[in-house]
């Protein structure tokens, strides 16, 4: 284990209707952020929180390596002084459940038992479930836990559209398309015990074709994932579409999911002009086509496309206002490809929850991570959002995937006010 102490600077200005604070971040007014600590590395992913305000993170890494790392704020500042790098093992997923903290790699879960106090837990981690597929692409292994022990997991799709050709223009569609018998779907399993296959587990839900942003709702709803929708429309079927319809088509679909659940792809896509559901061109579409009503699900808001949502986080504390309380948070990373307009995305939304129910609308709550209003390309990103986590006073965890810097929002309003 390495240790690394930092000594670092937590910025915030003063509360305005809309408040600039740490990076320049836009929050909404009564909330100010401070950066908890300043970059831990590029491609850090998932965060979680524990119980006495510790901080694990997921890091998938490039030419350094994978690691989790944790992060701790020994004098209560606000900032991390003690960071510590654990194994060589990382990817994406992370999550504390009892005694536990599971995280993923690109075809694996394992587990560590933590300590009672120190940061660091000690010994190998257990192999909880192995066995996914080996792929190149949307390797993401998004996870989350439910109350009675289950554990879910994102098999992300290796390929756009399942084409008999693979991202070749005109190349129709595989169907059914064999990609779907280990991928593009969501796998539960059981905690109670390790060492298990993907074929162990139990397929509760397809048609995903890769959701990074995966939660289980303790408030009520089960299930709820946002998924990234599919790409290059215009260049696979340029007889169909436009570069301006590729930019603009298809959603990134936010799902509340039943078992059993079939969302769509790589059959359909979400059109969020028109609000309907479209046969995708591989199978048949011609941007005009609707899906058999009531075939696949619908889902709770088409939010724009290419936005990258890779993370999900349901509000269960009390230190921000009522109405968030119950709602989801989403953290988009950002588009690439909506070129010639200019790229989306790079901040993170609330979308409130009435019950058990989202409503038909999101507004941005933290905002200004790019650095920049016109983004012709996605690596002039200064910062892009990535994972989110709840602390135990109930403040809001920020990573970033650029330099690994990770900010904590709080809110110093009046409880009971409405935030504008």
């Amino acid at each position: 284990m390495r240790r690394i102490v930092f000594a670092v600077v937590a910025l915030c200005l003063s509360v305005v209707p809309t408040c600039a604070a740490a990076d320049m971040l836009r929050l909404p007014e009564g909330f100010s952020a401070v950066v908890y600590h300043p970059g831990i590395g590029p491609m850090a992913r998932h965060l979680a929180v524990r119980a006495n305000g510790d901080v694990y993170v997921n890091r998938k890494g490039l030419g350094d390596g994978s690691e989790l790392v944790a992060l701790r704020d020994a004098d209560g500042d606000g900032a991390a002084e003690i960071v510590e790098r654990i194994g060589n093992l990382g990817g994406t997923g992370i999550a504390i459940h009892d005694e536990f903290l599971y995280f993923s790699t690109e075809d694996s879960v394992y587990r560590y038992r933590l300590p009672d106090e120190s940061l660091v837990p000690s010994g190998a981690p257990e192999l909880v479930v192995s066995g996914f597929p080996q792929q190149q692409s949307h390797t993401a292994k998004s996870l989350t836990l439910d109350d009675a022990g289950s554990l879910y997991v994102n098999s992300g799709a290796p390929s756009n559209a399942c084409m008999q050709q693979i991202r070749t223009q005109g190349s129709p569609g595989r169907k059914p398309c064999p990609e779907l018998e280990r991928s593009g779907g969501i796998w539960r399993f059981a905690t109670d015990r390790i060492n298990q296959r993907q074929s162990d587990g139990h397929r509760f839900a397809t048609g995903v074709r890769n959701a990074v942003a995966l939660e289980w709702r303790r408030a009520g709803g089960g299930l709820f994932l946002v998924m990234h929708g599919r790409d290059q429309l215009d260049a696979m079927f340029p007889n169909l579409f436009t570069a301006r319809d590729n930019a603009e088509l298809p959603a990134e679909e936010f799902h509340q999911v039943p078992e059993g659940a079939d969302i769509g792809w790589p059959y359909t896509y979400y059109d969020p002009r028109e609000k309907v559901r479209r046969i995708a061109p591989e199978y048949g579409g011609d941007g005009k086509r609707q899906a058999e009503p009531g075939s696949y699900r619908e889902p709770l808001l088409a939010f724009p496309a290419h936005w990258a949502p890779n993370d999900l986080l349901f509000y269960g504390g009390r230190q921000f206002p009522e109405r968030y309380r119950g709602g989801a948070f989403i953290a988009f990373h950002g588009s690439w490809n909506r070129a010639p307009l200019a790229q989306q995305g790079y901040k993170v939304v609330f979308v409130p929850f009435d019950g058990e129910r989202a409503t038909q609308a999101y507004e941005t709550f933290a905002d200004g991570f790019a650095g920049s209003e016109s983004l012709r390309r996605a690596g002039q990103a200064k910062f892009r959002p990535m994972g989110l986590a709840e602390g135990p006073d109930g403040s809001l965890f920020i990573s970033d995937s650029v330099r690994g810097r990770i900010w904590k929002v709080t809110y110093q309003g009046t409880i009971g006010t409405e935030p504008r």
